[in-house]
């Protein structure tokens, strides 16, 4: 069928119709004032609109524009076409190859940081499955993006997924309510700094003063990172970003009471805090930074399955005697790039946040490098506290469900979880390769699992203790009685020894929790009086003290009522084989 061609009236008619439209378009449109320009003379007309955003220097808005990092169509003069395939957050790892990674920015690191520890949480994932006897060994190459587009779950994976998934690179800042939605964003995890408090240190103080705003200001892009972006995370599990600033996560109560009511030193999650002596670092202005290089926190390439793999630095990096060479080499032999030295010859580290010179001290001599001690490492006996969490208690009750922090969705299964009790005393020692470190609850679980239909379907027990650098260094080294004297610092547990017949006892406080899966050993006993492990080790190179390694450390504390310190002649030719010639070991008493 052939169509009628239009008459003549009625096609005119039509484009006037149309050119109607077209002028009372362009009479709503609202148009900028003039074409907007980046330096270079290219058109950014996001600039028409976003005129009081004030960013930092390295991505300023007249160089950078907006599209270079958000995406969306720079050329566009209305919202809707102008935000088409805009991201809010351009470190996101799932864009970052479009924003911070395109060639001419920091094209070079985004492969670092995808392989980094932070982001793939590869220890973290490998040696909860191999706790919980889902893989061989905890050397598994598992990460959160593989979690991520492939679903992967297990009964390990589906705690990780719910309890533990929001501190890790992967997750999308903003994607949770209050506190916990600061976390995450991929490179503006750490480099994303608040115009309103750019010295912050603790980040919930920051949060409930500026978070909750509801026009925030554009946040700073600095390479100079606070540490309140480090304590994001780093307060939890370990704790080592809040011990350093000196704040102890206590028990629950809120004790001790303000004016009748909890204590109002309050943590994010309904945690409760106490102040502890800070680092002695963080005491002289240091942060994060100063010490932890940019290969240890963004990665160096490498896949790597543990953190002292990645780890750089040591305390004899800046403390070291001169006669034994220079400060400044890393245990990967890189060169520190805030190592200065003074008119005097003397080597000073560089604050970088401050530009504050610090002065590195040598170890003391006669006491650091005393010869009953040379396999001690200087965290053993300068750490002061450590935070211990004893007996984790997760219980998964599969009648209800639970959000997936990787996902976003409510899934079968809610867990929760609790503990027996909490300390930070006498932080315990052990040897992990040739060297004495500090050791602390690694993942003491104790998991009970409920069906649908309310009934028990399972339960087990795994009870880990893991090698930690607490960061609390002090000044002063602990009291030789500290150690030689303390059942709990040597791996028994609180509880008394003593010597009969010739051979150490002790008699423990702790006697373990009794569960479904069976009796625990002593929630504080890494070993037993016979040396016989009671724990597992996170490492297989990590142990307790043996049978006579206890009898040697045990031994000296006898002798410390009246040899007290490094300066007794006695300790200077000390022989484990010397019988005291005024003190009876075996009845404790002096001899007649």
């Amino acid at each position: 069928m052939k169509l009628k061609p239009l008459k003549p009236r009625w096609l005119l008619f039509s484009l006037l119709l149309v050119v109607l439209a077209l002028v009372v378009r362009e009479n709503l449109t609202k148009r900028p004032d003039k074409l907007y320009q980046l330096v270079n003379g290219q058109v950014e007309m996001c600039l028409s609109c976003h005129m009081e955003e004030k960013l930092d220097p390295a991505h300023g808005r007249e160089v950078l524009g907006c599209a270079a990092c958000h995406l969306g169509n720079p050329l566009a003069i209305e919202k809707k076409a102008a935000h088409k395939g805009i991201v809010k957050n351009p470190g996101d790892l799932r864009v970052v190859e479009k924003t911070c990674g395109v060639e001419g920015c920091h094209a070079r690191d985004i492969k670092k940081v995808k392989n980094s520890l932070m982001a793939t949480n590869r220890g973290i994932l490998a040696t909860l499955l191999h706790y919980w006897g889902e893989a061989p060994d905890q050397h598994g190459d598992f990460s959160v993006e593989e979690l991520i587009k492939t679903g992967k779950t297990s009964l390990a994976i589906d705690y990780y997924r719910k309890l533990c998934a929001t501190c890790h690179l992967w997750k999308q800042k903003g994607d949770l309510e209050g506190f916990f939605g600061e976390k995450g964003g991929g490179c503006t995890a750490c480099h994303y700094t608040r115009p309103q408090a750019p010295t912050a240190i603790r980040p919930w103080e920051s949060f409930f003063k500026f978070g909750q705003l509801k026009k925030k200001p554009h946040p700073l892009i600095n390479k100079k990172i606070p540490m309140e972006n480090c304590l994001r995370c780093h307060n939890r599990s370990g704790r080592v970003g809040t011990s350093f600033i000196g704040v102890y996560e206590g028990e629950s109560y809120g004790t001790p009471y303000e004016q009748g009511g909890p204590s109002k030193k309050e943590l994010p999650g309904d945690r409760f805090y106490l102040d502890l002596p800070p680092d002695i670092h963080h005491q002289q202005g240091m942060a994060c930074i100063d010490c932890h290089t940019r290969d240890e926190i963004m990665g160096d390439g490498e896949r790597y399955a543990h953190y002292e793999q990645a780890l750089e630095i040591s305390c004899p990096l800046c403390h070291v005697n001169p006669k034994e060479g220079k400060p400044g080499l890393t245990r990967k032999k890189k060169q520190l790039n805030n190592l200065a030295q003074a008119h005097d010859g003397s080597y000073q580290l560089v604050g970088k946040l401050t530009g504050k010179k610090h002065p590195l001290n040598p170890p003391k001599s006669g006491v650091c490098d005393y010869q009953g001690h040379k396999r001690m490492s200087c965290e053993s006996c300068h750490s002061s506290w450590i935070p211990q969490c004893y007996g984790c208690h997760a219980k998964r009750d599969m009648r209800e469900t639970h959000l997936d922090k990787l996902t976003g969705k409510e899934t079968a299964g809610w867990w929760e979880e609790g503990r027996s009790y909490l300390r930070f005393e006498k932080p315990m020692l052990a040897i992990w390769k040739d060297k004495v470190v500090t050791v602390t609850p690694g993942c003491q679980d104790i998991v009970t699992l409920i069906d649908k239909e309310g009934k028990a379907a399972g339960s087990f027990n795994s009870l880990t203790m893991a090698a930690l650098s607490p960061h609390t260094t002090q000044k002063s080294g602990r009291t030789c009685v500290d150690c030689h004297t303390s059942t709990k610092t040597v791996g028994l547990g609180e509880g008394t020894a003593w010597k009969e017949k010739g051979e150490w006892r002790f008699a423990g406080v702790d006697q373990g929790v009794q569960t479904e899966a069976g009796p625990t050993p002593p929630l504080d006993g890494y070993v037993n009086i016979e040396g016989k492990p009671l724990q597992k080790s996170a490492r297989p190179d990590l142990r307790p003290f043996n049978k006579g390694e206890l009898a040697r450390i045990l031994r000296v504390g006898q002798c410390l009522p009246c040899h007290k310190d490094y300066n007794d002649k006695v300790y200077s030719n000390y022989s484990p084989e010397r019988k005291c010639p005024v003190f009876d070991e075996e009845s404790g008493t002096a001899r007649r």
